[in-house]
């Protein structure tokens, strides 16, 4: 008689620190997966906190709340099986998945490998597992390991096959970058393959400050093929069948396993074997689950969409409904705006133009034709008379001297003030438009197009920046772009003096951005970069200005990380600093 399995994986979106609405939600997700008959259904990791609690952890009240709401979701288990990801609180604290079964705590899973790299900072909280449990559920063993455990060849997953799992479910919230679903499944595949078993990768959905989590579950078959693929950046309860009767049928098929090192699996961990319900019939399982295959997003798609969740969830999980945004003609501005209308609704984005005396009549007419094609509000508010207050002000203390980027900075600097102004006097959230190159280079005006409460863009380079504009505007229902043409086909301009270009100052953007991203992202030498065919003036400049400025990313918003080593959290610098790796000129 065949044995099926019928797992369940909960792809959902928690909110760090609402513990209530987090389990609320799992309780419900729990009701939805008994309804279609799962024998276990799967959580993400600290999907009770959200990820990452960070110093949450250190209050106490916080580690009962926590605690109580796995009581309550355990209460909730009639008749299934859970994994549910939390914080487990005894002699110390520990990144773990509570196995429950039937309204019963029956074991806990703590997470071995503790990520301490890029965003990660788990050694400070956590302390590793040591134990590779197994538990038979309707029949089936079942190994559950977290999120960075599934990384290493051998590691938990080689030990609980040893231990006779068949299926492995790894609860996770792994954080996006471009390209990283596709790595993923890779990895998962071999997994399943290596170890000739099912291996079900369960990923969190959802924005959370800079991070963005993609959702992307899979479950691969003993083979490594894909039998399930749950979509991006949504929410998805994804059921599947699983044969776990074959899993005996590919090992017996496959040597490796057996010529394994025993004294290897236990320096990983000690396995346990935990029964906790055989194998019966459900008589009401009439029908095959119908797991969902979503495609894989290309590149530039998986940004888009991002983005747009980042910018959603920062904005609705911080107590926001509508947002600001200082709209140029420029490009940078026209796709934040558009962004912010596919996370928000256009009721909800307002945008104001505030032309200088530099403004040509080209950017004010752009800004006028992105906001009738998004359908937002546009405000007028001129800056002139601010800016001929300031010249007046500081004329004696400024006399005799030649202007320069001061005076020009002047103009950023009251935007910036008009901005926050209609922030502080409506509530709303304002949207700063700079990019990753620009940042990196410092050319941006610290308490002026810097200032804001989120940056949509922060971690988007300039070349990317006319990618997704292009993407996104090859996508309108009626063929219409929502970006004007004139906004991606002229020069960038910041428009502080007379015909300036963005170029006047820097490289070419498409041989400036790859420069940034060796020196910032792989940490390349001066030697290394000239060696990929940089010109050196260049790498001098770029290397220069990135380490000049560190001061002021540090006072930049928070933005959606899209990159695999975004500014902020994943590249920690000291600001005070006199190490100079570029030889003189």
């Amino acid at each position: 008689m065949q044995r099926t399995f019928r797992l369940a994986l909960a792809q959902f979106n928690p909110t760090v620190g609402d513990i209530p609405g987090n389990t609320s939600r799992i309780i419900d997700l729990i009701g939805e997966a008994r309804a279609a008959h799962a024998d276990l259904v799967a959580f993400p990791e600290l999907a009770v906190t959200g990820y990452p609690p960070e110093d949450l952890l250190f209050k106490p009240s916080f580690l009962a709340d926590n605690a109580a709401a796995v009581e309550r979701i355990a209460a909730a288990t009639r008749g299934i099986a859970a994994v549910v990801g939390c914080v487990e609180v005894g002699s110390d604290l520990a990144n773990a998945a509570a196995i429950i079964d039937d309204r019963r705590l029956a074991g806990w899973y703590r997470k071995m490998y503790l990520p301490n790299y890029g965003v990660f900072d788990e050694d400070r909280y956590f302390k590793r597992g040591a134990a590779c449990p197994v538990y038979v559920v309707n029949g089936a063993p079942v190994g559950v390991n977290i999120c960075e455990d599934i990384w290493y060849p051998v590691g938990p997953i080689a030990v609980q096959r040893d231990a006779g799992a068949e299926v492995i479910v790894n609860i996770n919230a792994s954080p996006f970058h471009a390209g990283k679903a596709g790595q993923r499944e890779r990895m998962i595949a071999t997994r399943a393959a290596d170890n000739g078993l099912f291996v079900a990768y369960l990923n969190t959905v959802g924005g959370q400050d800079e991070l963005v989590f993609d959702g992307a579950s899979i479950i691969c078959a003993p083979d490594g093929s894909v039998l399930a693929r749950g979509p991006a950046f949504e929410d998805r309860l994804i059921v599947a069948d699983l044969d776990v009767e074959s899993v005996f049928r590919q090992r017996l098929r496959d040597p490796r396993p057996r010529k394994e090192n025993p004294n290897i699996l236990r320096e990983v961990g000690h396995p346990e074997l935990i029964h906790l319900s055989e194998h019966r019939l459900v008589n009401n399982r009439h029908v095959a689950a119908r797991p969902p295959l979503q495609p894989i997003l290309d590149e530039t798609e998986e940004v888009y969409q991002a983005l747009v969740v980042g910018t959603r969830d920062y904005v609705r999980k911080s107590g926001f409904q509508r947002t600001l945004i200082g709209l140029s003609g420029g490009i940078d501005s026209a796709l934040t705006a558009t962004v912010a209308v596919d996370a928000l609704g256009p009721a909800n984005v307002i945008g104001v133009t505030m032309p200088s005396r530099y403004s040509s009549e080209g950017s004010v007419a752009d800004s006028r034709q992105l906001a009738d094609n998004l359908g937002i509000k546009l405000w007028r508010v001129p800056i002139e008379p601010a800016h001929l207050a300031f010249t007046d002000m500081l004329a004696e203390q400024m006399a005799g001297t030649e202007p320069n980027v001061a005076e020009e900075n002047v103009q950023a600097r009251i935007r910036g003030n008009i901005l926050m102004t209609i922030s502080n006097k409506f509530g709303w959230l304002v949207l700063t438009t700079g990019n990753k190159s620009e940042l990196a280079m410092g050319y941006a005006t610290l308490y002026g197009d810097m200032a804001g409460g989120f940056a949509v863009l922060k971690d988007v380079p300039k070349t990317l920046v006319y990618d997704l504009c292009r993407w996104r505007n090859d996508r309108t229902p009626d063929g219409r772009p929502l970006i004007p043409q004139a906004t991606i086909s002229k020069p960038p301009s910041a428009e502080l003096r007379p015909d300036q270009t963005d170029q006047d100052t820097l490289p070419p953007y498409e041989l400036l951005d790859p420069i940034i991203k060796a020196y910032v992202e792989d940490d390349h030498s001066y030697a290394d970069m000239v060696n990929m065919g940089h010109h050196p003036d260049w790498v001098r400049q770029v290397m220069a200005a990135v380490d000049r400025n560190e001061y002021k990313r540090r006072q930049a918003p928070p933005g959606v990380k899209i990159t695999p080593r975004a500014f902020g959290k994943d590249r920690r610098l000291p600001i005070v600093n006199r190490y100079r790796p570029t030889p003189p000129a």
